[in-house]
Protein backbone atom coordinates (compact mmCIF):
# COMPACT_ATOMS: atom_id res chain seq x y z
CA UNK A 1 0.00 0.00 0.00
CA UNK A 2 0.90 3.74 -0.23
CA UNK A 3 3.19 5.28 2.40
CA UNK A 4 0.45 7.62 2.93
CA UNK A 5 -2.72 4.97 3.68
CA UNK A 6 -0.30 3.46 5.93
CA UNK A 7 0.61 6.55 7.99
CA UNK A 8 -3.12 7.12 8.03
CA UNK A 9 -3.98 4.42 9.56
CA UNK A 10 -5.98 2.97 6.40
CA UNK A 11 -6.82 -1.09 7.38
CA UNK A 12 -5.40 -3.41 4.94
CA UNK A 13 -7.60 -6.33 4.69
CA UNK A 14 -7.28 -10.16 3.40
CA UNK A 15 -9.24 -12.96 2.30
CA UNK A 16 -8.91 -15.94 5.12
CA UNK A 17 -8.03 -18.27 2.36
CA UNK A 18 -4.90 -16.41 1.74
CA UNK A 19 -3.55 -18.24 4.74
CA UNK A 20 -4.29 -21.73 3.61
CA UNK A 21 -2.70 -20.87 0.04
CA UNK A 22 -0.25 -23.73 -0.61
CA UNK A 23 2.92 -23.06 -2.56
CA UNK A 24 1.54 -23.79 -5.53
CA UNK A 25 -0.66 -21.12 -5.52
CA UNK A 26 -4.02 -22.97 -4.79
CA UNK A 27 -6.29 -23.00 -2.01
CA UNK A 28 -8.25 -26.10 -0.52
CA UNK A 29 -11.35 -26.18 -0.36
CA UNK A 30 -13.53 -23.21 0.73
CA UNK A 31 -15.12 -25.03 4.15
CA UNK A 32 -11.61 -24.80 5.67
CA UNK A 33 -11.36 -21.54 5.67
CA UNK A 34 -14.95 -20.26 5.95
CA UNK A 35 -17.45 -20.62 2.85
CA UNK A 36 -17.81 -17.52 2.61
CA UNK A 37 -13.67 -16.77 2.48
CA UNK A 38 -13.92 -13.45 4.41
CA UNK A 39 -11.73 -10.77 5.31
CA UNK A 40 -8.73 -10.80 7.22
CA UNK A 41 -7.59 -7.36 8.75
CA UNK A 42 -3.77 -7.02 8.90
CA UNK A 43 -2.35 -5.39 11.68
CA UNK A 44 1.23 -4.19 11.37
CA UNK A 45 3.30 -4.54 14.70
CA UNK A 46 4.50 -1.42 15.75
CA UNK A 47 8.48 -2.76 16.47
CA UNK A 48 8.53 -4.54 12.94
CA UNK A 49 8.33 -1.71 10.14
CA UNK A 50 11.49 -1.55 8.28
CA UNK A 51 12.61 0.51 5.51
CA UNK A 52 14.01 -1.84 3.04
CA UNK A 53 17.83 -0.88 3.00
CA UNK A 54 18.71 -3.10 -0.49
CA UNK A 55 15.78 -1.30 -2.53
CA UNK A 56 16.88 1.59 -5.20
CA UNK A 57 13.54 3.41 -4.44
CA UNK A 58 12.23 3.56 -0.93
CA UNK A 59 9.97 1.02 0.15
CA UNK A 60 9.46 -0.14 3.45
CA UNK A 61 7.92 -4.01 4.90
CA UNK A 62 5.71 -4.16 8.15
CA UNK A 63 5.37 -7.50 9.75
CA UNK A 64 1.91 -7.74 10.30
CA UNK A 65 -0.66 -10.03 12.57
CA UNK A 66 -3.83 -11.28 10.81
CA UNK A 67 -6.41 -10.57 12.89
CA UNK A 68 -10.38 -11.14 12.63
CA UNK A 69 -12.51 -8.00 12.01
CA UNK A 70 -13.78 -9.19 15.58
CA UNK A 71 -10.67 -8.21 16.80
CA UNK A 72 -9.24 -11.53 17.84
CA UNK A 73 -6.03 -13.20 16.14
CA UNK A 74 -7.18 -15.88 13.12
CA UNK A 75 -6.46 -19.13 14.08
CA UNK A 76 -5.15 -20.18 10.76
CA UNK A 77 -2.44 -17.36 11.37
CA UNK A 78 1.43 -19.35 12.25
CA UNK A 79 2.18 -15.93 14.02
CA UNK A 80 -1.16 -15.64 16.36
CA UNK A 81 -0.15 -19.66 17.38
CA UNK A 82 3.05 -18.77 18.60
CA UNK A 83 1.93 -15.54 20.51
CA UNK A 84 -0.73 -17.78 21.94
CA UNK A 85 1.80 -20.48 23.39
CA UNK A 86 3.89 -17.63 24.77
CA UNK A 87 0.92 -16.56 26.58
CA UNK A 88 0.46 -19.81 28.25
CA UNK A 89 4.05 -19.95 29.09
CA UNK A 90 2.97 -16.17 30.97
CA UNK A 91 0.17 -17.84 32.67
CA UNK A 92 2.48 -20.04 35.00
CA UNK A 93 5.32 -16.97 35.54
CA UNK A 94 7.34 -18.21 32.46
CA UNK A 95 9.06 -16.14 29.58
CA UNK A 96 10.46 -19.07 26.98
CA UNK A 97 13.98 -17.54 25.11
CA UNK A 98 14.63 -19.02 21.91
CA UNK A 99 18.01 -19.31 19.01
CA UNK A 100 17.58 -20.20 15.90
CA UNK A 101 20.28 -21.56 13.78
CA UNK A 102 19.14 -21.21 10.02
CA UNK A 103 21.64 -22.59 7.02
CA UNK A 104 21.43 -21.90 3.18
CA UNK A 105 23.28 -22.41 0.11
CA UNK A 106 24.16 -19.81 -2.30
CA UNK A 107 24.08 -20.87 -5.70
CA UNK A 108 24.42 -19.37 -9.05
CA UNK A 109 20.97 -18.79 -10.67
CA UNK A 110 19.22 -21.68 -11.83
CA UNK A 111 16.70 -20.51 -14.86
CA UNK A 112 16.41 -24.84 -15.43
CA UNK A 113 14.74 -26.24 -12.77
CA UNK A 114 15.87 -29.72 -14.31
CA UNK A 115 19.18 -28.73 -13.62
CA UNK A 116 20.78 -29.53 -10.74
CA UNK A 117 22.48 -26.32 -8.63
CA UNK A 118 25.68 -25.25 -8.92
CA UNK A 119 27.86 -22.76 -6.77
CA UNK A 120 28.46 -19.42 -7.84
CA UNK A 121 31.73 -18.00 -9.21
CA UNK A 122 33.66 -16.46 -7.23
CA UNK A 123 35.86 -13.43 -7.18
CA UNK A 124 38.50 -15.72 -8.09
CA UNK A 125 36.98 -17.03 -11.17
CA UNK A 126 36.75 -20.61 -10.09
CA UNK A 127 33.54 -22.71 -8.21
CA UNK A 128 33.48 -23.73 -4.81
CA UNK A 129 34.36 -27.20 -4.70
CA UNK A 130 33.44 -28.43 -1.68
CA UNK A 131 36.32 -28.22 0.56
CA UNK A 132 35.85 -24.68 2.75
CA UNK A 133 33.74 -26.09 5.35
CA UNK A 134 34.57 -24.23 8.37
CA UNK A 135 37.58 -22.39 6.57
CA UNK A 136 38.28 -18.63 8.06
CA UNK A 137 38.42 -17.97 4.03
CA UNK A 138 35.35 -20.01 2.77
CA UNK A 139 33.64 -16.88 1.72
CA UNK A 140 35.78 -15.02 0.36
CA UNK A 141 34.79 -16.10 -3.46
CA UNK A 142 31.24 -14.03 -1.79
CA UNK A 143 32.89 -10.96 -0.08
CA UNK A 144 30.57 -8.50 -1.58
CA UNK A 145 27.47 -10.43 -1.52
CA UNK A 146 27.76 -11.02 2.32
CA UNK A 147 29.18 -7.34 2.79
CA UNK A 148 26.23 -6.11 1.68
CA UNK A 149 24.22 -8.44 3.93
CA UNK A 150 25.62 -8.13 6.92
CA UNK A 151 25.19 -4.09 6.35
CA UNK A 152 21.38 -4.85 5.62
CA UNK A 153 21.64 -7.13 8.68
CA UNK A 154 22.43 -3.84 10.86
CA UNK A 155 20.01 -1.36 8.94
CA UNK A 156 17.37 -3.87 9.88
CA UNK A 157 18.06 -4.03 13.77
CA UNK A 158 18.91 -8.13 12.83
CA UNK A 159 21.44 -8.87 15.56
CA UNK A 160 23.99 -11.71 14.50
CA UNK A 161 25.99 -14.34 16.75
CA UNK A 162 28.05 -15.87 14.31
CA UNK A 163 28.45 -16.77 10.61
CA UNK A 164 30.00 -19.70 8.78
CA UNK A 165 30.25 -21.68 6.31
CA UNK A 166 29.10 -25.20 6.89
CA UNK A 167 29.40 -28.25 5.73
CA UNK A 168 27.86 -28.09 1.73
CA UNK A 169 29.01 -27.21 -0.89
CA UNK A 170 28.56 -22.81 -0.88
CA UNK A 171 26.53 -23.72 2.10
CA UNK A 172 26.42 -21.21 5.16
CA UNK A 173 24.37 -20.54 8.59
CA UNK A 174 23.69 -17.94 10.69
CA UNK A 175 23.25 -18.06 14.52
CA UNK A 176 20.72 -15.43 15.69
CA UNK A 177 20.66 -13.84 19.41
CA UNK A 178 18.86 -16.02 21.38
CA UNK A 179 15.74 -14.15 23.20
CA UNK A 180 11.87 -13.47 22.89
CA UNK A 181 10.27 -16.37 20.93
CA UNK A 182 8.04 -13.59 18.64
CA UNK A 183 11.28 -11.74 17.86
CA UNK A 184 13.22 -14.44 16.68
CA UNK A 185 10.48 -15.73 14.28
CA UNK A 186 10.08 -12.17 13.12
CA UNK A 187 13.84 -12.11 12.66
CA UNK A 188 14.54 -15.62 11.22
CA UNK A 189 11.45 -14.29 8.81
CA UNK A 190 12.83 -11.22 7.81
CA UNK A 191 16.66 -12.74 7.26
CA UNK A 192 15.28 -15.14 4.77
CA UNK A 193 13.65 -12.43 2.88
CA UNK A 194 16.86 -10.48 3.19
CA UNK A 195 19.36 -13.55 1.93
CA UNK A 196 17.22 -13.85 -1.41
CA UNK A 197 16.71 -10.24 -2.43
CA UNK A 198 19.90 -9.16 -1.51
CA UNK A 199 21.26 -12.29 -3.21
CA UNK A 200 18.69 -11.09 -6.33
CA UNK A 201 20.99 -7.54 -6.80
CA UNK A 202 24.30 -9.62 -6.89
CA UNK A 203 22.94 -12.31 -9.72
CA UNK A 204 23.25 -14.96 -7.37
CA UNK A 205 20.31 -17.26 -6.13
CA UNK A 206 19.80 -17.81 -2.33
CA UNK A 207 18.50 -21.29 -1.33
CA UNK A 208 16.40 -22.61 1.89
CA UNK A 209 15.46 -25.80 0.83
CA UNK A 210 15.78 -28.54 3.07
CA UNK A 211 18.22 -30.52 1.24
CA UNK A 212 19.01 -29.02 -2.61
CA UNK A 213 22.04 -30.66 -3.20
CA UNK A 214 22.18 -35.05 -3.72
CA UNK A 215 25.03 -36.61 -1.47
CA UNK A 216 25.26 -33.20 0.54
CA UNK A 217 24.09 -32.41 3.89
CA UNK A 218 20.57 -30.44 4.02
CA UNK A 219 20.02 -27.17 5.81
CA UNK A 220 17.94 -27.08 9.08
CA UNK A 221 17.03 -24.28 11.59
CA UNK A 222 18.02 -26.07 14.80
CA UNK A 223 16.08 -24.08 17.56
CA UNK A 224 17.73 -23.64 21.09
CA UNK A 225 14.78 -23.42 23.97
CA UNK A 226 15.43 -22.46 27.84
CA UNK A 227 12.47 -20.88 30.22
CA UNK A 228 13.29 -18.14 32.55
CA UNK A 229 10.97 -16.91 35.36
CA UNK A 230 9.53 -13.82 34.47
CA UNK A 231 10.85 -10.79 36.91
CA UNK A 232 13.69 -12.91 38.04
CA UNK A 233 15.37 -14.16 34.75
CA UNK A 234 16.45 -17.66 36.57
CA UNK A 235 16.69 -20.51 33.63
CA UNK A 236 14.02 -22.88 35.63
CA UNK A 237 16.03 -25.66 33.71
CA UNK A 238 18.53 -25.62 36.40
CA UNK A 239 18.22 -25.67 40.10
CA UNK A 240 20.50 -23.13 42.77
CA UNK A 241 22.83 -26.16 43.31
CA UNK A 242 23.54 -25.98 39.52
CA UNK A 243 21.89 -28.97 38.78
CA UNK A 244 19.24 -30.08 35.89
CA UNK A 245 15.50 -29.74 37.42
CA UNK A 246 12.39 -31.19 37.30
CA UNK A 247 10.56 -28.62 34.65
CA UNK A 248 13.85 -29.43 32.27
CA UNK A 249 12.63 -33.20 32.58
CA UNK A 250 9.36 -32.60 31.76
CA UNK A 251 10.17 -30.39 28.75
CA UNK A 252 12.22 -33.08 27.20
CA UNK A 253 9.29 -35.50 27.85
CA UNK A 254 6.94 -33.10 26.00
CA UNK A 255 9.26 -32.63 23.33
CA UNK A 256 9.25 -36.70 23.04
CA UNK A 257 5.43 -36.61 23.38
CA UNK A 258 4.73 -34.67 20.48
CA UNK A 259 7.86 -35.28 17.80
CA UNK A 260 5.92 -37.61 15.85
CA UNK A 261 2.57 -35.88 15.70
CA UNK A 262 4.35 -32.59 15.02
CA UNK A 263 7.14 -33.93 12.72
CA UNK A 264 4.66 -32.41 9.47
CA UNK A 265 4.78 -29.02 11.00
CA UNK A 266 8.49 -29.36 11.24
CA UNK A 267 9.52 -30.37 8.02
CA UNK A 268 6.78 -28.97 5.86
CA UNK A 269 7.36 -30.23 2.32
CA UNK A 270 8.62 -33.40 0.47
CA UNK A 271 11.91 -32.52 0.04
CA UNK A 272 12.26 -31.80 3.84
CA UNK A 273 12.98 -36.23 3.52
CA UNK A 274 15.54 -35.98 1.78
CA UNK A 275 17.69 -34.04 4.25
CA UNK A 276 15.75 -36.14 7.40
CA UNK A 277 16.16 -39.85 5.92
CA UNK A 278 19.86 -39.05 4.21
CA UNK A 279 20.65 -38.02 7.65
CA UNK A 280 24.19 -35.84 7.90
CA UNK A 281 23.77 -34.66 11.63
CA UNK A 282 20.08 -34.31 10.63
CA UNK A 283 18.41 -36.55 13.28
CA UNK A 284 15.05 -37.84 12.40
CA UNK A 285 14.32 -39.44 15.95
CA UNK A 286 12.95 -38.12 19.59
CA UNK A 287 15.83 -39.16 21.30
CA UNK A 288 17.70 -36.97 23.81
CA UNK A 289 21.56 -36.50 24.57
CA UNK A 290 24.18 -34.31 26.15
CA UNK A 291 25.69 -33.04 23.63
CA UNK A 292 25.48 -35.91 20.95
CA UNK A 293 24.39 -34.50 17.18
CA UNK A 294 22.67 -37.95 16.34
CA UNK A 295 19.86 -36.86 18.69
CA UNK A 296 16.79 -35.30 17.48
CA UNK A 297 16.91 -33.56 21.31
CA UNK A 298 20.14 -32.40 22.44
CA UNK A 299 21.20 -30.44 25.25
CA UNK A 300 24.79 -28.29 24.53
CA UNK A 301 27.22 -28.33 26.78
CA UNK A 302 26.82 -25.13 28.83
CA UNK A 303 27.32 -23.57 32.09
CA UNK A 304 24.04 -24.22 34.04
CA UNK A 305 22.60 -20.55 33.55
CA UNK A 306 22.60 -21.58 29.56
CA UNK A 307 20.98 -25.07 30.24
CA UNK A 308 19.05 -25.40 27.22
CA UNK A 309 17.21 -28.15 24.82
CA UNK A 310 18.16 -28.30 21.07
CA UNK A 311 15.27 -29.18 18.73
CA UNK A 312 16.89 -30.23 15.87
CA UNK A 313 14.44 -31.56 13.47
CA UNK A 314 13.53 -28.35 11.49
CA UNK A 315 14.69 -27.54 8.20
CA UNK A 316 15.63 -24.50 6.46
CA UNK A 317 12.71 -24.51 4.90
CA UNK A 318 10.06 -24.68 7.83
CA UNK A 319 7.74 -21.76 8.67
CA UNK A 320 9.86 -19.97 11.73
CA UNK A 321 6.45 -18.98 13.40
CA UNK A 322 5.21 -22.87 13.50
CA UNK A 323 8.35 -24.42 14.09
CA UNK A 324 8.39 -22.41 17.38
CA UNK A 325 4.75 -22.59 18.59
CA UNK A 326 4.91 -26.14 17.79
CA UNK A 327 8.28 -26.91 19.70
CA UNK A 328 7.55 -24.61 22.52
CA UNK A 329 3.70 -26.14 22.83
CA UNK A 330 5.55 -29.36 23.18
CA UNK A 331 7.89 -28.55 25.79
CA UNK A 332 4.84 -27.00 27.84
CA UNK A 333 2.88 -30.04 27.18
CA UNK A 334 5.63 -31.87 28.89
CA UNK A 335 5.23 -29.45 31.64
CA UNK A 336 1.66 -29.42 32.64
CA UNK A 337 1.43 -33.30 32.09
CA UNK A 338 4.59 -33.89 34.33
CA UNK A 339 6.00 -36.43 31.54
CA UNK A 340 9.19 -38.07 31.80
CA UNK A 341 11.31 -38.74 29.02
CA UNK A 342 13.72 -41.60 28.25
CA UNK A 343 16.83 -42.24 29.09
CA UNK A 344 19.86 -40.17 27.49
CA UNK A 345 21.37 -41.69 24.72
CA UNK A 346 25.21 -41.46 24.10
CA UNK A 347 27.48 -42.72 21.49
CA UNK A 348 26.57 -44.76 18.75
CA UNK A 349 22.63 -46.04 18.95
CA UNK A 350 19.89 -47.51 17.31
CA UNK A 351 16.14 -45.52 17.56
CA UNK A 352 13.63 -47.57 19.35
CA UNK A 353 10.45 -47.71 17.41
CA UNK A 354 8.82 -45.62 20.09
CA UNK A 355 11.22 -42.48 19.20
CA UNK A 356 11.37 -42.66 15.64
CA UNK A 357 9.89 -40.05 13.22
CA UNK A 358 7.54 -40.25 9.96
CA UNK A 359 10.30 -40.42 7.49
CA UNK A 360 7.73 -38.99 4.59
CA UNK A 361 5.41 -36.42 4.37
CA UNK A 362 2.76 -38.51 3.40
CA UNK A 363 3.19 -40.49 6.66
CA UNK A 364 3.68 -37.18 8.32
CA UNK A 365 0.38 -35.73 7.72
CA UNK A 366 -0.94 -38.96 8.22
CA UNK A 367 0.23 -38.67 11.86
CA UNK A 368 -0.68 -35.88 12.26
CA UNK A 369 -4.51 -35.85 11.24
CA UNK A 370 -4.92 -38.71 13.98
CA UNK A 371 -3.16 -36.68 16.67
CA UNK A 372 -6.03 -35.49 19.20
CA UNK A 373 -2.95 -33.52 20.76
CA UNK A 374 -2.19 -31.19 17.56
CA UNK A 375 -5.80 -30.17 17.42
CA UNK A 376 -5.59 -29.79 21.63
CA UNK A 377 -2.91 -27.60 20.93
CA UNK A 378 -3.76 -25.96 18.18
CA UNK A 379 -7.13 -26.10 17.27
CA UNK A 380 -9.23 -27.93 14.80
CA UNK A 381 -9.34 -25.34 12.31
CA UNK A 382 -6.00 -24.97 12.43
CA UNK A 383 -5.02 -28.49 11.57
CA UNK A 384 -7.29 -29.36 9.34
CA UNK A 385 -6.31 -26.29 7.12
CA UNK A 386 -3.01 -27.48 7.53
CA UNK A 387 -3.35 -30.93 5.90
CA UNK A 388 -5.79 -29.86 3.42
CA UNK A 389 -3.19 -27.28 1.95
CA UNK A 390 -0.24 -29.78 2.40
CA UNK A 391 -2.12 -32.60 0.83
CA UNK A 392 -2.73 -30.52 -2.31
CA UNK A 393 1.39 -29.91 -2.56
CA UNK A 394 1.69 -33.80 -1.82
CA UNK A 395 -1.16 -34.87 -4.83
CA UNK A 396 0.85 -31.80 -7.11
CA UNK A 397 3.91 -33.16 -6.36
CA UNK A 398 2.64 -37.21 -7.45
CA UNK A 399 1.29 -35.47 -10.61
CA UNK A 400 4.63 -35.81 -11.76
CA UNK A 401 7.27 -38.36 -12.94
CA UNK A 402 10.72 -38.04 -12.18
CA UNK A 403 13.99 -37.86 -13.93
CA UNK A 404 14.72 -40.85 -11.94
CA UNK A 405 11.96 -42.68 -12.82
CA UNK A 406 12.28 -42.32 -16.40
CA UNK A 407 16.62 -43.22 -16.02
CA UNK A 408 15.89 -46.09 -14.14
CA UNK A 409 12.67 -47.89 -14.60
CA UNK A 410 11.56 -47.21 -18.76
CA UNK A 411 13.99 -50.21 -19.63
CA UNK A 412 12.40 -52.31 -17.59
CA UNK A 413 10.74 -55.54 -18.94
Amino acid sequence: MTAEGFVEGRRLQLARGVLLQCIMGGYPPARFYGSDDGDLALVAEPTQIHRLPWSDEPRALAICDADELSGESSPLSTRGQLKKVIARYAERGLAPVVATELEFFVFAPNPDPTQAFRPPVGLDGRREDGQSAFSVSSNNGLRLFFSEVYKCMAALGLPRDTFMHEMGVSQFEINLLHGDPLLLADQTFLFKHLLKEVALKHGLTVVCMAKPLAHTPGSSMHIHQSLVEIGSGRNVFSDASGEATATFRHFIGGQQAAMADFTALFAPNVNSYQRLCHPYASPNNACWSHDNRAAGLRIPASSPVARRVENRLPGADANPYLALAASLAAGLHGIEQELEPSEAIQGEFVVPDNLALPCTLHAALERLKRSHLARELFGPEFIEGYIASKTLELTSFFDEITPWERRVLAAQA
